[in-house]
């Protein structure tokens, strides 16, 4: 394994030659069946697209926390300067929602292309190829812990610190994004090897979900008689408790029950459609 990580840290894990780094791990004892192996594996994978991701590029890593906070610009100046929109600290109020959520795009549109990308890999090299997905879902969650930092700086300057809830909620609803996001992204990615048109599906569909979602707005302006869409929106749960966690506010436990029962089930929806596709994969990318 230390000859697989080495090549990653050389810069030799490009995507033309990864099937021959995995191939080159077995040689050198490591073993499928090895739990040890298949973690690194899934970190080889990360490094890679975060490699791909920034490569030629001037700013890097920042470009995940830039494009945030432009739109949260655009958005206060239309909503809180022009509309008027009656919400106190809007800019800290957007981020709190931009942030989680771009994670969550960032990662269902890229889905489309993580087994599509790695086609030669697939055909090549025995693995679970779901370990592409939880690589590509992991890459986003990376941006979005550094992005703390900042909804944290925002945090201090709206005279807010965190609190030691976050010990236990940070994690918690990390876990929760986490299979919620790896249960969509399962699905997308492993329908749009034969429905070619859910690429151009995906991003509709995310950019409705959007302005369906409270992110840029409060739930509170949503009229009372349509307050159970709350509950039926899968991400509106996830997004209130990032919220409502940032701004110190509580946590409503049905909101919290919601994320998580939501999770769960779309988690395993998405493993069984993946299950069921998965062998066909090498004979259609």
């Amino acid at each position: 394994m230390v000859y697989i990580i080495q090549r990653i840290l050389d810069g030799l894990a490009c995507r033309e030659d990864l099937a021959s780094i995995i191939a080159a791990g077995a040689e050198h004892g490591v073993r499928p069946s090895q739990m040890i192996y298949y973690r690194d594996l899934v970190w080889v994978l990360v490094a890679k697209e975060l490699k791909l991701r920034y490569r030629n590029t001037v700013l890097g890593y920042a470009w995940s926390v830039l494009n945030p906070l432009a739109f949260a610009m655009v958005f206060f100046v239309v909503f809180k300067i022009f509309m008027r929109v009656p919400i106190e600290n809007y800019t800290l109020y957007l981020i709190t929602g931009l942030f989680p959520w771009q994670w969550f795009s960032n990662s269902v549109t890229s889905s489309n292309f993580f087994f599509l990308n790695n086609s030669s890999l697939i055909k090549k090299v025995k693995f679970p190829r779901y370990f592409l997905v939880i690589a590509g879902v992991l890459n986003d969650l990376i941006h979005f812990a550094i992005s703390i930092l900042v909804i944290v700086a925002f945090m201090i300057f709206h005279h807010k610190v965190p609190s030691l809830n976050w010990i236990v909620l940070v994690p918690f609803l990390v876990l929760v994004q986490f299979l919620l996001t790896m249960g969509i992204a399962l699905t997308v990615s492993s329908c749009n090897l034969f429905f070619r048109d859910l690429e151009r599906m995906a991003g509709i569909l995310v950019m409705l979900w959007f302005y369906a979602t409270p992110v840029i707005y409060s739930v509170k302006m949503i009229p009372p008689g349509l307050h159970w869409t709350t509950y039926v929106n899968p991400m509106t749960p996830v997004i209130l408790c990032w919220r409502s966690l940032f701004l110190g506010d509580p946590l409503s436990l049905s909101y919290l029950g919601a994320a998580a029962g939501w999770a769960a089930l779309i988690f395993a929806v998405g493993l069984l459609i993946y299950k069921s596709l998965e062998w066909r994969f090498a004979e259609i990318v």
